[in-house]
């Protein structure tokens, strides 16, 4: 199955909201599955230095032929990660893409997975999108996504550099 706006919304995501325009209060608390897509599939404009913040004294930054690598044409989705509760019950949806966002404004990160998000010309015009599950289900369907993303494109989405794992 392709990973696009319209398979996702039959599977059950929500949002579908530019980043720019994102009431961080409307995405839930609870833990979940959330998407970067592209607003119209379209060729990467990159830039020179990542916007992202610093991780562990290293720069998120990528030589130009390294991002071009990874990008995967002719696909919407460009990053699938999770929010799982947190060892204190504490985090999910909302938190983890708050500190996504964060970390693309340049704050320091907990952790940089998607960090290649960053390096886009056009970061902030792209959609998130979000569903829940149950925590017992997250890390399957994490690894279920990219399994499916791979299956149409070969590599995983632009912005994933590890396979995720049930």
């Amino acid at each position: 199955m392709t990973l696009n706006k319209k398979t996702l919304k039959a599977d059950g995501f929500t949002g579908f909201r530019p980043l720019t325009a994102l009431d961080i209060n409307r995405i839930p608390q609870h833990q979940g599955i959330f998407a970067l897509l592209l607003p119209e599939v379209s060729e990467p404009r990159f830039l020179a230095k990542s916007t992202a913040g610093i991780f562990k004294k290293k720069n998120p930054s990528l030589a130009q032929a390294e991002l071009a690598a990874n990008w995967v044409a002719d696909a919407e989705v460009l990053y699938i990660g999770k929010a799982g509760p947190g060892s204190k019950g504490n985090r999910g949806l909302r938190r983890q893409v708050q500190e996504f966002i964060d970390f693309g404004r340049g704050k320091p990160p907990g952790h940089w997975d998607g960090r290649l998000i960053w390096q886009l010309a056009d970061a902030e015009n792209l959609l998130v999108a979000w569903k829940e599950f149950p925590a017992a289900e997250l890390n399957g369907a994490h690894a279920l996504y990219h399994a499916q993303f791979r299956q149409v494109h070969g590599p995983l989405p632009f912005a994933n550099l590890v396979q995720a794992r049930s």
